[in-house]
């Protein structure tokens, strides 16, 4: 009973379009900052280290190195302070946490590139495709059912 009492609860402050990105990824953090009466956007770009929970607790950290010290930040994923998260690499990993990367010092904590389009693009082709196909289909179908008149005689 309570759990889904907390579900009703989170469901008000829930994100309907939640970013594509996993664990490796080099991201920027689009952040809503509010001083005084203005609201500007601020990116923190770094490399995403882990994600936990699930629901409207979920968070990610991206860690980025600031002046040769290493900067660390945590951010809920369905925060109306994030305004939006942004791919800009994506990393190949093979662990839920990369927190070896703590331990790392300049080029070392670079990962290595994934190649190749995104799972959201891939389905975002996909989509395309099974429209263009479904068009082609009712084209043909739309074809087929037009009658056959009699050719016009052609003047000699």
């Amino acid at each position: 009973m309570s759990q889904e009492l907390i579900k009703i609860a989170s469901a008000g402050s829930r994100k309907e379009t939640l970013p594509e990105f996993t664990i490796g990824d080099t991201v920027k953090v689009h952040c809503r900052i509010i001083e005084g009466d203005k609201e500007r956007v601020q990116m923190f770009t770094g490399t995403v280290i882990g994600r936990r929970g699930e629901g409207v607790s979920e968070t990610f950290t991206v860690r980025r190195i600031v002046n040769n010290e290493g900067v660390e930040r945590t951010f809920p994923l369905h925060s109306p302070k994030v305004a939006d998260v942004e791919v800009v690499r994506r990393g190949k990993n093979r662990r839920a946490k990369l927190y070896f990367l703590r331990d790392r010092v300049g080029k070392s904590t670079r990962l290595k590139e994934l190649r190749g389009p995104t799972k959201a693009e891939r389905e975002a082709a996909e989509k395309s495709a099974a429209a263009k196909e479904a068009a082609a289909e009712a084209e043909a179908q739309q074809q087929a059912d037009e009658p056959v008149g009699e050719p016009e005689p052609a003047e000699a």
